[in-house]
């Protein structure tokens, strides 16, 4: 009795957080008699139901639920880590099969930055993913205009200035062959590897993340793709713990 008691929420919670409608819409659904609870027509928005127990159907059609999900995208250019945006396309409006309304991107990519974007509507997982403490590794792939200085490796493994005089965390950079390189960091200021390769008087031309902690992009999603993550995965991410990984 109190675990059904404890998993009870509102109808329009429900409803809204599985990408139904907002609560005024679900209200107005509620008042037409399109909202059934366990075959029983429900005109009150705020019944109390348990999403896991209860049939919860919309014109018919039976509501599935997801207490939370977890997508590995492959984030394209041109479009935005945001859930909403004015002018540009957001990467929540790419995930076109989630059950649920209130997935939001773990960090952000830059609009012409490609690669691994986590999506999710858990809250705790997000957090101790971006949080400073934990020092999760970030994997990215650049192609680069300019020189390198020759000591370029070291500098980044000592922590780079940047030019507004903030200091980075130590990285670990690789030089895959000329003009392409391989940058492992621990943080994520704003516009931060570019900034970095700045720094060194070369300028980022194409970046791609490759992996966020124990999570690797998948190489068969091409930009724009996604797929829900494997238990595994899921696994990996909930035990991520600071220094399980060395830059």
């Amino acid at each position: 009795m109190a675990e059904r008691k404890k998993a009870m929420i509102r109808l329009d919670k429900f409803l809204t957080e599985m990408g139904q409608g907002t609560r005024s819409q679900v209200k107005e659904m509620a008042r037409k008699g399109r909202i059934t609870v366990n075959g029983q027509v429900a005109r009150q928005a705020d019944l109390k139901i348990n999403p896991e127990a209860d049939q919860i159907c919309l014109d018919g059609a039976e509501v599935a639920y997801a207490r939370t999900e977890y997508y590995m995208l492959n984030k394209p250019q041109g479009v935005v880590s945001a859930t909403e945006d004015g002018r540009y396309q957001t990467v929540t409006q790419l995930i076109t099969g989630a059950l649920r309304g209130d997935l939001f991107p773990v960090g952000r990519l830059d609009i012409d930055t490609e690669g691994l974007l986590l999506l999710t509507n858990d809250g705790a997982l997000a957090h101790n993913l971006l949080s400073p403490r934990k020092h999760v590794d970030k994997v990215y792939f650049a192609r680069i205009e300019g020189q390198l200085p020759g000591d370029a490796v070291g500098r980044a493994a000592a922590g780079l200035v940047l030019e507004d005089g903030t200091k980075t965390l130590p990285a670990r950079l690789e030089i895959l062959e000329p003009g392409q390189v391989r940058l492992t960091i621990r943080e994520g200021k704003f516009h931060q590897v570019k900034r970095m390769f700045e720094a060194m008087g070369c300028r980022v031309t194409y970046l791609k993340r490759l992996s966020m902690g124990p999570l690797v992009l998948d190489p068969a999603l091409a930009p724009g793709e996604y797929r829900p993550l494997t238990e595994q995965e899921i696994q990996d991410l909930q035990g991520c713990q600071t220094g399980q990984k060395q830059v």
